[in-house]
């Protein structure tokens, strides 16, 4: 990569990211330690505010953006290529919100771009069957969980049973053309899995919750420890 690319691609990701350390970007451009250094000495040299601290990394100095991104068309038929994926999946918001996203792409996109990828865009089919009952949660769930906001649900079981919950979401995962929400639940006093396509009904609360120092990693190990624990018993 030709530096004042590999410089501009630094730029775009200490926009994308809080921290960005410079093993990240060597790794990523696949350069020296040393290299990193010289552009972001570079990059300061020319007017850039960029901060620096010992043992984690670099960052943008609050009050900095770039221009327009303008994206290549490589980059511009990915993205058009994860919209159509993104098609098959069974929640209604998440392709409201990407091709709303797609939308902004092409919008600055040059305009014999624009003719490519309406070519590429009908020369690309996916198909998966058809959720038998969609979802249209999950834009709620995910900003929930960056909220830390508690959310009330009507959910159904497989069984057909209907209860209403509070649950502190805290993860969801993607499985066989279902997303999954995982959830501390306050009526079973314990964290729960919902299929989002089982939602009857979703309310966002005004009550937030405290966080914990819990990852998804986590919660599987701890389900693997009882799978084992039940198996061995």
């Amino acid at each position: 990569m030709k530096r004042l690319h590999r410089l501009t691609a630094i730029l775009v990701k200490l926009q994308s990211k809080k921290i960005v350390q410079a093993a990240e970007l060597a790794d990523k451009f696949e350069v020296s330690l040393r290299t990193i250094y010289r552009d972001m000495q570079a990059l300061t040299d020319a007017g850039v505010p960029i901060g620096a601290e010992a043992g984690t990394g670099y960052f943008l100095v609050d009050g900095y953006s770039l221009p327009p991104v303008m994206f290549t068309e490589k980059e511009a038929n990915a993205l058009l290529t994860a919209s159509k994926i993104i098609r098959t999946n069974n929640d209604q918001s998440l392709i409201n919100e990407y091709e709303d996203a797609i939308d902004k792409v092409k919008a600055v996109l040059k305009t014999t771009q624009k003719k490519k990828l309406e070519i590429l865009e009908q020369r690309i089919f996916t198909y998966s069957r058809q959720a038998i009952h969609p979802s249209n949660s999950l834009s709620i769930i995910q900003k929930a969980i960056t909220d830390s906001r508690i959310l009330e649900i009507k959910y159904t079981t497989v069984t057909k049973e209907t209860s209403k919950r509070l649950i502190e979401p805290i993860g969801v995962y993607f499985t066989n053309n279902t997303w999954i929400l995982i959830a501390y639940c306050r009526l079973r006093k314990d964290y729960r899995e919902f299929r989002t396509d089982r939602i009857l009904n979703l309310i966002e609360t005004q009550e937030l919750f405290s966080p914990q120092q819990f990852t998804l990693e986590d919660y599987y190990n701890r389900r693997a420890h009882l799978y084992r624990t039940n198996i061995s018993s």
